[in-house]
């Protein structure tokens, strides 16, 4: 009997709760009154899935331990820790190597935002000429929004000159607009008040960071050409740099690698959705051109604090997306802008995660472009893989 007890006594009794198939509305706490909502659909005890109008994110690494389940985003640090009681979730989002933590919230529902449903009195689907932070002489930048609408849902992004906010989704109830999105690096939400000639709103970034932004309708508006925006300082002609892969090995643009060869320089970061848009973009195209005198070279300027949880990060990035390209360590410890320019001198300028310079046979920096139109703005996703296709097909060729 005393043998019976102390192996009973012995045996862990805590018992942890699995979660539920079906389909989730999870809030992320904003402000005290504030919730940027967005849904997922439990597949599994082990799988679940991330909606965000067009996009699905799959996560499978997901773990329980004591009492809490611990759901990993795919490829970004971000990660889920909740308990789980009566098919509810509470517990905190968490971006550790930004100490930042967020309340997070589900329940089963299949509504986004659950709001009382009011008429949209109007619709806004097509460009908005957009300016975030109109009134600050610092940190004003100008965007592009477009939208569809149906009814009371509304999908789209804003495009920026550097990227653009990937797929946001929401409803216009009345004159209100909200557009959520979350994929595990962004916690993004859009409020507004719309008439048929302006909107006036206020942008969030998860519970750290918030600004306004005005918009007024306008398709034939443009941004800037993106490839103008970045460019050689004077006295340099050429691109140099040497940093170490993954196994600790230099490697610099001057290697026999990259002689007489067409060469696209990735700058980026594992930490960067549009990033990972256009190394999904570029993983494909590189295994599908079969043309020796093509190579492709990730910088990665990291923000994780140590070198070794850097390269962990590339690692992933590159299971994740199938990359066969190397992705080079170019900066940890920060994701400065200012700082990456340091590494690469020759630029007037880092303006964006992601850039893509594109270098000739001869090694000539032939075009430069800032940003990527991601899926999510639809139309000039489709221009810019065919422009680069056609510029890439005629440096091959020279």
């Amino acid at each position: 009997m005393v043998l019976v007890f102390l192996v009973c006594a012995c045996k862990d009794t805590t018992t942890v709760n699995k979660l539920e198939h079906g389909n989730y509305r999870a809030v992320l706490k904003v402000k005290d009154t504030l919730q940027l909502p967005f849904t997922f659909e439990v597949i599994s005890e082990n799988k679940l899935q991330i909606f965000n109008a067009e996009e699905v994110i799959e996560v499978t690494d997901i773990v329980y331990k004591n009492d809490s389940v611990y759901i990993q985003t795919p490829v970004f640090e971000g990660f889920i820790v909740a308990k789980i009681e009566d098919a509810t979730l509470n517990g905190r989002f968490v971006k550790p190597e930004l100490n930042r933590v967020m309340l997070f919230n589900a329940e089963k529902n299949d509504s986004r935002f659950d709001e009382s449903a009011l008429a949209s009195k109007y619709d806004i689907s097509g460009g908005w000429e957009t300016v975030f932070s109109p009134n600050s002489e610092t940190d004003s930048y100008i965007a592009k929004g477009v939208f569809k609408q149906n009814g009371s849902i509304v999908t789209g992004t804003f495009r920026t000159t550097t990227g653009d906010y990937r797929y946001l989704e929401g409803v216009l109830n009345g004159n209100q607009l909200k557009l959520s999105t979350f994929d595990g690096a962004h916690a993004f939400l859009f409020t507004a008040t719309v008439t048929d000639s302006i909107m006036h709103g206020k942008f969030y970034s998860g519970n750290h960071w918030s600004e306004p932004f005005v918009a007024t309708p306008n398709n034939a508006y443009e941004l800037p050409d993106a490839n103008t925006l970045t460019y050689l300082k004077e006295g340099y002609d050429s691109i140099e740099f040497s940093f170490p892969d993954e196994n600790g090995v230099a490697v610099a643009l001057s290697d026999e690698r990259f002689k007489n060869k067409v060469v696209l320089i990735q700058i980026m970061g594992t930490w960067c959705p549009n990033c990972l848009d256009e190394s999904r973009f570029y993983s494909a195209f590189y295994k599908a051109q079969s043309n020796a005198n093509l190579e492709i070279v990730g910088l990665a300027f990291e923000y994780a604090k140590t070198k070794d949880k850097a390269f962990k990060n590339i690692k992933r990035l590159k299971a994740n997306t199938g990359i066969t390209y190397p992705i080079l360590l170019a900066q940890y410890g920060t994701s400065s802008k200012a700082k990456a320019q340091e590494k690469l001198p020759m630029l007037n300028h880092v303006l964006s995660y992601p850039t893509t310079i594109f270098i000739d046979k001869k090694g000539q920096v032939r075009k430069i472009h800032t940003g990527f139109n991601g899926p999510a703005t639809g139309e000039k996703h489709t221009q810019f893989k065919q422009t680069f296709h056609d510029f890439v097909a005629q440096l091959l060729e020279e």
